[in-house]
């Protein structure tokens, strides 16, 4: 049975935190091969979006809809951090059924620090290695925020490609960064545009 297209929508979404309501009304929908950037200030609800859309926190109101497995990169790796990069991604490449880790670490230049235990990763390496682990899930929807936090000109150039590649492939990739991404074609928005008006804030 030929797998269906991926699709990664939103229906009048609304998040909170605590008991302020950081975004209301917000409608999308993402085809295959589709890119979107969603800009915003700290604070503004990218982060509370993305885990709405990955199903780690529920919408306070709206619906997420989504064909296709997912695979989010946040600022939790799940790396075991006692054990060398190596063996820590080996053991979600075996889960994910990874084909070819050595060729995803190569990728990510990750190769040379097989043997570092995760502790000791700079903060460009663990996001380099957090990458890793979302290509090894070969899912064809991605949800990354802040993939370029930390990372040097090259490593913020090798995440545009490896975008791009992804959506040439038919894959979606929606991603929250305060930093520009090289990706041709690629939609935005900004958080802020679906803020509530302090009045409606208040009697949420």
């Amino acid at each position: 049975m030929q797998a269906l297209p991926p699709f990664l929508a939103a229906e009048s979404l609304a998040c909170r935190r605590g008991e302020r309501l950081l975004f209301r009304r917000l409608s999308f929908r993402l085809e295959a091969g589709s890119a979107c950037h969603v800009t915003g200030a700290n604070g503004a609800g990218k982060t509370t979006l993305l885990r709405a859309l990955a199903g780690l926190t529920t919408p306070f109101a709206g619906e997420v809809r989504r064909e296709g497995a997912l695979a989010l990169l946040d600022e939790r790796s799940g790396l075991e951090p006692d054990l060398p990069l190596g063996r820590a991604l080996d053991f979600w490449f075996g889960l994910d059924g990874a084909t070819d880790g050595d060729a995803v670490m190569r990728r990510l230049r990750l190769d040379a620090l097989a043997e570092v235990p995760v502790r000791f990763l700079s903060t460009g390496q663990r996001k380099r290695a957090a990458l890793a682990r979302v290509l090894g899930q070969a899912a064809p929807v991605w949800l990354l925020d802040e993939p370029l936090a930390g990372l040097d000109i090259a490593s913020q150039g090798l995440v545009s490609a490896l975008v791009r590649e992804h959506c040439a492939a038919g894959g979606i990739a929606l991603i929250a960064s305060h930093q520009p991404l090289d990706v041709p074609g690629m939609t935005s928005f900004a958080i802020e545009d679906f803020a509530p008006a302090e009045t409606e804030d208040a009697e949420a």
